[in-house]
């Protein structure tokens, strides 16, 4: 909960939208118990009883999630059903339960113990990362956890409801949000959760609104309390008065009229009135998003983050596993080109091979760095996206590039992975695109230098920031900081920018200020070739860059580039946004 406003009995709590749509109904809170383990003593006599009751568990939670799967498929179809292979697979890892089992016989203690022990070690790795992502993933491994935990218990859950109402939990894993969505479902607000959580995805794929990130928001609700949800603007109003009922339905019927608008701009190209042409790709991380997209209209996918193969796993897959992986995503997007980032890993993201933990992770053994010290691993990624690139559409992108040094080294594995595969006879693009991210301050400094050894460059400004500012957006007391707009980071885009251009090489962003549409303008007139964002935001980014004139953006970009506080340039972009888009809906 960001804020809390009270008059009367209403109140307004603010959270983060994940899934669009305003609607109002009955609250039901939904709150699973969580499984309080006692550590008890098995007789040797009765252990074998103890890992059968064991497998069984485990057997039924397989067969739960496999018909959970198969009723996915039928209700999503089978990219979005993917989301539950994941919870299969950790159900499938015999080298997990093989050592849940040896655990039981040597220490002699009951299932449910060992079984929440075991599993615990990967939640807590997964909860301690600063990236929201990763976090949100270990919801999925508690979800394994505790069904094989209730499985051992013989506990039921409920799965039917009466009437339409609006689900309120503390947190809600992907399989609940599926099931309980067999019933006439207003909408979902959880207390935990980000807009890429399998939960979200759910919803935006089910189209039920969801509001996420409103933190002890059970406490302040009862069941049946009529509650207001708005997943536009990520809030959600206890006991509405009629007035603020009043104001949302106009709302609601103001973004019915946009949207109605955008869907007719997906078949159109992202340029200005006088011709100025940028592309406008998509951010991705799971499969399941690709319909999505491509149902958005994108220009091809910008950015896909290939350390989520990297989740719930030991070790790395293998170069035929990420093959089908990347295979499947790049014949689905074909003929729209797809730039592959190489594992970023280490720092904010789960690591499976680090075994010493860092005092400062965010400056230490992560992305570039981690792989170029695993040359092995590097080149079985590198074959397997190689693999893939026989349809001249694929690109190769380096994440945390500081150096010359590091793209060199990284530039020339690329080569090595060419030359084992001609042994094999493989075929693929001998001229495949390289590219690196800018997101460390050095980069930026010798981005011109950068751009002359690549075919592109991607701006990474999540990381960009937080290193320019020196502020860690994931700590509360310092994230008021964090300012996309800060005089300093404007400029230092326009350098990085300006001296990619000068390079003629192409100048991408992939960072969330890409999605920010109160930046599109300005990024459009800093001469920004193309804007890669989350699949949600891209109509309405088209939207704008379709109603200025290049040359207008240029003269709004420099008169920006002039102010000296991150409150005064925030106020005049949004003064040109409502000259500009005057019909997009605005908080």
């Amino acid at each position: 909960m960001t804020g809390t406003e009270q008059t009367q009995h209403e109140m307004t709590f603010r959270g983060i939208a994940a899934s669009a749509g305003i609607v109002w109904g009955p609250a039901y809170i939904f709150q699973k118990q969580t499984p309080v383990i006692s550590e008890k003593s098995v007789t040797a006599g009765d252990l074998d009883a103890e890992i059968q009751r064991l497998r069984s568990a485990v057997d039924r939670s397989r067969k739960e999630l496999a018909k959970i799967y198969e009723f996915a498929k039928q209700k999503l179809g089978d990219h979005q059903a993917k989301i539950f292979e994941a919870q299969l697979m950790i159900l499938e890892d015999l080298v997990l339960f093989e050592a849940i089992v040896k655990r039981i016989l040597a220490e002699q203690k009951n299932a449910e113990y060992i079984v929440h022990d075991e599993i615990e070690k990967y939640r807590k790795v997964m909860v301690a990362a600063n990236d929201e992502y990763t976090r949100e993933r270990a919801l999925d491994v508690e979800d394994v956890r505790n069904r094989i935990l209730r499985n051992l218990r013989d506990e039921k859950l409920i799965s039917r409801l009466d009437g339409s109402p609006v689900i309120v939990a503390p947190n809600l894993a992907a399989a609940d949000a599926l099931i309980l969505s067999r019933n006439t479902i207003l909408a979902y607000v959880t207390e935990v959760g980000g807009v890429t959580s399998h939960m979200a995805l759910l919803a935006r794929a089910l189209k039920i609104p969801a509001v996420v990130g409103l933190r002890q928001f059970t406490s302040a609700v009862h069941n049946g309390d009529r509650i207001l949800v708005d997943g536009y603007g990520g809030i959600v109003v206890v006991n509405p008065s009629p007035e603020t009922v009043k104001a949302y339905e106009e709302k609601r019927e103001r973004y019915r009229e946009f949207e109605e608008r955008l869907a007719g701009l997906r078949d159109l190209p992202a340029e200005t009135p006088d011709g100025r042409r940028v592309e406008l790709s998509a951010n991705v991380e799971l499969a399941e998003e690709l319909e999505f997209i491509k149902l958005q209209g994108a220009d091809g996918i910008g950015l896909y983050r290939s350390e989520s193969l990297l989740l719930g796993r030991e070790v790395f897959p293998n170069e035929d596993e990420q093959y089908r992986e990347y295979r499947m995503l790049v014949d689905t997007m074909y003929p729209k080109r797809v730039v592959i980032r190489t594992f970023d890993i280490g720092g904010d993201k789960f690591m499976t091979s680090q075994t010493s933990r860092e005092n400062n992770p965010f400056l230490g053994w992560r992305g570039i760095r981690v792989m170029l010290d695993r040359p092995e691993i590097f080149l079985e990624q590198l074959r397997a996206i190689l693999r893939v690139s026989d349809r001249r559409t694929v690109s190769i992108m380096f994440p945390m590039i500081s150096n010359i040094k590091e793209l060199r080294r990284a530039k020339e594995l690329i080569e090595d992975a060419k030359g084992q595969l001609r042994s094999r006879g493989v075929a693929f693009d001998d001229k495949v695109r390289i590219g690196t991210m800018i997101e460390v301050p050095a980069a930026a400094v010798i981005v011109e230098d950068l751009a002359r050894e690549v075919d592109f460059i991607s701006i990474g400004t999540n990381d960009l920031i937080q290193y320019l500012l020196a502020v860690d957006r994931g700590n509360d007391i310092v994230s008021g900081l964090y300012q996309e707009f800060h005089p300093a980071v404007v400029r230092f885009l326009r350098r990085i920018i300006e001296r990619g251009r000068e390079s003629k090489v192409h100048v991408a962003m992939c960072g969330e200020m890409a999605g920010d549409p109160l930046a599109t303008i300005l990024l459009l007139g800093l001469g920004l070739d193309e804007f890669s964002v989350v699949p949600k935001v891209l109509p309405e980014i088209k939207k704008i860059i379709r109603t200025v004139k290049y040359r207008d953006a240029k003269k709004i970009a420099k008169k920006a580039l002039k102010m000296v506080t991150e409150d005064e340039m925030k106020n005049y972009l949004a003064d040109v946004m409502k000259e500009y888009s005057p019909d997009i809906p605005r908080e």
